[in-house]
């Protein structure tokens, strides 16, 4: 069902790796436009089990007939196995992902988080509860943004299947990822498609004011 488009995003892949050389795109030095291994259906089924979630279609496509991580947006895509944890490089804590995630819309706390009136115990308590995984229960962290953002696919609960940003970071909340100015919920194919085009944009833009600069 999904075959059109991943050959069509395979082409545009190699088209932005081939207009991208030295590797300026935001994050390319860390993937260098590389795919790591396919999964096999028994790889996601037992990842499925392993966690109490089902995976969307065209993730799993993805990780079938693409790859598991590498190439993708901000630094690269996540092996799903490393996108359960509840923090970016700590196998120490599990985010919640076998819980159904319970958001439709965007959810923050309305707190003055520089208000010098509370004790330092006070904020660590409310730090602590804010960040709680319980908030991103079904999030399954696909791309790092920097900054302490992740990028997350909703894998159980509500709103499943969609593509929300994790920045209580920067106390900004869990929100739907607006990629690009676009005001659609995205789902993976289309987020990875938009950023391809996106990008091979970027690249034809720098080499025309490359052009023009030389002339």
């Amino acid at each position: 069902m999904h075959n059109v488009q991943l050959e069509r995003m395979r082409e545009k892949l190699i088209t932005l790796r081939s207009l991208d050389p030295d590797l300026d795109l935001f994050g390319a030095e860390n993937h260098e436009y590389e795919l790591e291994p396919v999964w096999t259906q028994e790889d996601i089924t037992q990842f499925e089990q392993k966690w109490q979630i089902k995976l969307p279609e065209e993730y799993k496509a993805w990780l079938l007939h693409m790859g598991t991580g590498g190439a993708g947006p901000y630094y690269g895509l996540e092996n799903p196995d490393d996108g359960v944890y509840a923090v970016l490089g700590y196998d120490d804590e599990l985010n919640a992902i076998s819980d159904p995630f319970q958001f439709t819309g965007a959810w923050n706390w309305n707190y003055d988080w520089f208000d010098d009136s509370k004790e330092e115990e006070e904020w660590e308590a409310l730090e602590h509860e804010y960040l709680d995984p319980k908030w991103s229960a079904g999030m399954l962290r696909i791309s790092d943004y920097g900054c302490g953002i992740s990028i997350n696919l909703i894998v159980k609960g509500t709103s499943y299947g969609e593509i929300w940003i994790d920045d209580r970071a920067n106390q900004t909340g869990i929100h739907p990822d607006h990629y690009g100015g676009n005001t659609n919920r995205l789902h993976f194919l289309d987020w990875y498609e938009l950023w391809l085009d996106r990008s091979i944009h970027q690249m034809h833009e720098q080499k025309q004011l490359s052009g023009a600069n030389e002339v």
